[in-house]
């Protein structure tokens, strides 16, 4: 019998209703500009040629395409995240909930949102979303979720007809209420949200809308896509607390990585040489 992995589900093989779509840029402009745009604030850094020739040259091929990525390949890799703050990407979000939206925007670095407002909005159609969790439950388990949020919004529609204004009438929501978003974000600032979302320590959700953003990226740029990756993928080990007993293995813990350090160190101390640490 294959012994059971700790990692939880992937929220993919769920159909969730949630969407991300890039509105800007498209792969024309990605394939045009992009990887030159980051290429010339790395060169602009260590060239006495001022930026609008270094991208000059990028842009018009006379400086190798191959030669520019692995250029900004090095600088994201040694952590020079400014040279790839210059990029943005807008992505319209359908679909989630007021439970993954209140994790989103605690992002705030590099990031801008605009979100479907529900004082504003005066819904006529709510919708919810249902957890797998509870889908999978036991039948009074789950028709009790579905009675307490269908009769939210029953409550809520009652209340506006009665003339409460929607803006006190959405008192009655549920985290469950789906909402609709457009966030722009730099490429920096993208790759740090993915490190911390599409791990799988994060909430089932929001790993979900991360892996959508992260094919849209891929469908505009291969190369620029592959560095949104959960965290312990860059580091090499994991440092998430949750995780020391290890139950996720796509990397060691950082217990396991020091505790191998120091019996190593401790090795080459008993037989008289030190090994070298960074002053």
């Amino acid at each position: 019998m294959r012994e059971k992995s700790g990692i939880p589900k992937n929220p993919g093989r769920h159909e969730l209703g949630m969407k991300a779509t890039m509105l800007f840029p498209d792969r024309d402009i990605v394939e045009k500009s992009y990887v030159p745009i980051i290429y010339t604030a790395c060169r602009t850094c260590y060239s006495e040629l001022p930026p609008e020739e270094i991208y000059r040259r990028a842009v018009a091929g006379e400086i190798d395409p191959t030669k520019q990525r692995e250029l900004v390949n090095r600088v994201i890799e040694s952590g020079h995240g400014s040279t790839i703050e210059h990029i943005v990407f807008t992505f319209a979000i359908t679909g989630v909930t007021r439970t993954l939206s209140h994790q989103l925007v605690r992002h705030r670095a590099g990031v801008a949102f605009d979100q479907q407002s529900q004082r504003y909005v005066t819904f006529k159609k709510a919708a919810t979303m249902l957890p797998s969790s509870i889908a999978e439950a036991d039948e009074t388990v789950r028709a009790r979720f579905e009675e307490a949020t269908q009769g939210a919004l029953g409550l809520y529609g009652d209340l506006v007809e009665a003339g409460i204004p929607a803006e006190d009438a959405r008192f009655v929501f549920p985290n469950a209420t789906r909402t609709n978003l457009i966030m722009t974000v730099n490429l920096r600032a993208l790759i740090h949200m993915s490190g911390l979302r599409l791990c799988t320590m994060a909430q089932w959700e929001i790993r979900r809308l991360f892996q959508l953003i992260r094919h849209e990226v891929f469908a505009v740029s291969p190369f620029l896509g592959s560095f949104l990756a959960p965290k312990c993928i860059p580091l090499g080990y994991c440092d998430e607390s949750g995780n020391k007993d290890g139950h996720c293995p796509i990397r060691p813990h950082k217990d396991q990585v020091l505790g191998a350090w120091a019996e190593r160190a401790a090795a080459a101390k008993a037989n008289g040489r030190a090994l070298p640490i960074a002053e």
